[in-house]
């Protein structure tokens, strides 16, 4: 325990004591995210207000305990763990959309708010906010900037990082900034909104949140295509991004994931069938249903034993309840995954796979790969039981090779993950020893006293 009765007793006045939790129950549930790991917190607090948080950062600076800021606890890399114990401040309350400004394309918003929510709203104004990753019914804007998420239509869109225009934050010492400018250009000073975005929790605590908008499309094209061997289906991907056809979506789930999904939650994919293209096209109607024919020939002829385009929307439905069943699905091989989101040029997927394959014959080791194929970011899940203690050691190993590999094939440990811990003694095989020492130098600037996230990155 790592919190003095007075301490708690000054966080209870800071929030109320209803918004202040010590509860077994309470801290085991902010204990672990979607890694499985699990570090206890020593309390749990729910602050209502930037000001609330500034004043919880600085009694952190007078007693000396960590922060950790929380969201929906979906991350992939333990970004959220308190794994040095304190206070978890769980950002729910936090969770308004201050306002949709139409004719500016923004919408100003705070980190609690849910992502999926966040896309209902601006679409029911006819507004976009591409972002999209496949837990955005479940995690938050906050989460989302936190990490830089990315998600299916990255590959015409981009990532969270292109819509941030400004933020709102409270830094480890108390103090409140203002970053980032609410119109389309503005280039006085440095980025810090970027520096901030993607950092982990480590810099800074988002409480507000400029993000830019688009049109809404008006029409979706969802496509699947089937075929015989992944060597195939990566080559099309290829085929197509050389093509003038953008895209919003390029999905890709090899045999492994098609055969698992379909056990666990039918919906329709052939489960013989080695790979499968989930493909989406947005834009006006007319060109739209031209391109749609255009990326069939292409799929054709790259060997696709099978071209569907959604008629309904059911049928689009079905589609993606397939791919985002995958990550449940897989526990069907094995009781523990690890769950790596590597990512490689993209003319260098075809490479990738048939490393992958390779690695999973000489191994022995169930590896299954799904992912963002439009954009190079391949999802890698080595299935296994941890209480072997052979199969973990191989599978540990077999980590270290598919990422020596991606490095040399130009690509990076990860695209949307993070760090956090689990690939933190990873980090020395990308980046390197002057680079990193450059960025704990940030770190120690923003966080003199290391008491925001501690144990993450580094």
């Amino acid at each position: 325990m790592l919190l003095q009765k007075r301490t708690i007793n000054k966080l209870s006045k800071i929030v109320g004591k209803h918004y202040l939790s010590c509860s077994k129950e309470d801290l085991l549930c902010y204990s672990y995210d979607a890694t499985g790991r699990i570090f206890m917190p020593d309390a749990v607090a729910f602050p209502g207000s930037a000001d609330e948080i500034s004043r919880i950062m600085m009694l952190a600076c007078e007693d000396g305990f960590p922060v950790v800021p929380r969201g929906a606890g979906t991350g992939m890399a333990g970004s959220s763990l308190p794994v040095q114990g304190g206070v978890v401040l769980a950002m729910s309350r936090l969770n308004r959309i201050i306002d949709i400004d139409a004719e500016n394309f923004t919408i100003t918003t705070e980190p609690g708010v849910v992502t999926g929510d966040l896309h209902k709203a601006v679409e029911q104004k006819g507004l976009f906010y591409p972002p999209d990753p496949s837990s955005a019914e479940i995690s938050t804007i906050g989460g989302n900037l936190a990490q830089c998420a990315g998600g299916p239509r990255a590959v015409k869109y981009g990532v969270t990082r292109d819509y941030v225009l400004g933020l709102e934050a409270i830094l480890p010492t108390g103090e409140m900034i203002k970053t980032g400018v609410r119109t389309a250009k503005g280039v006085v000073g440095y980025d810090l909104s970027r520096l901030i975005v993607g950092s982990e929790g480590t810099l800074a605590i988002i409480t507000k949140v400029i993000l830019r908008l688009l049109p809404l499309p008006e029409t979706v094209k969802t496509m699947t295509a089937v075929f015989d061997s992944m060597e195939k289906a990566a080559q099309a991907v290829a085929s197509i991004m050389r093509s003038s056809i953008i895209p919003r979506t390029v999905e890709y789930m090899d045999g492994a994931s098609i055969k698992c999904v379909e056990s666990y939650t039918p919906t329709g994919f052939p489960p013989n069938a080695q790979a499968a293209l989930i493909i989406e096209l947005d834009g006006g109607k007319d060109e739209t249903e031209k391109k749609a024919g255009q990326l069939k020939n292409i799929l054709t002829s790259c060997g696709a034993a099978d071209v569907k385009v959604a008629d309904t929307e059911a049928e689009v439905k079905a589609i993606w309840k397939a791919r985002k069943a995958i990550s449940p699905a897989l526990y069907t091989y094995g009781p523990d995954k690890i769950n790596e989101d590597i990512v490689v040029p993209r003319n260098n997927i075809p490479d990738m796979v048939r490393r992958l394959k390779a690695l999973g014959e000489e191994t022995g080791l169930t590896i299954v790969s799904f992912g963002h194929a439009g954009d190079g970011n391949i999802h890698v899940n080595i299935m296994l039981d941890r209480s072997d203690e052979r199969t973990s050691e191989l599978a540990m190993k077999t980590v270290d090779d598919i990422f020596d590999y991606t490095l040399l094939l130009g690509g990076t440990l990860s695209g949307e993950h993070g760090v956090g811990i689990t690939k933190k003694h990873y980090i020395k095989k990308e980046i390197g020893p002057v680079e990193l020492a450059l960025m704990k130098k940030i770190k120690s600037v923003f966080d003199p006293k290391n008491i925001l996230n501690p144990g993450k990155l580094f």
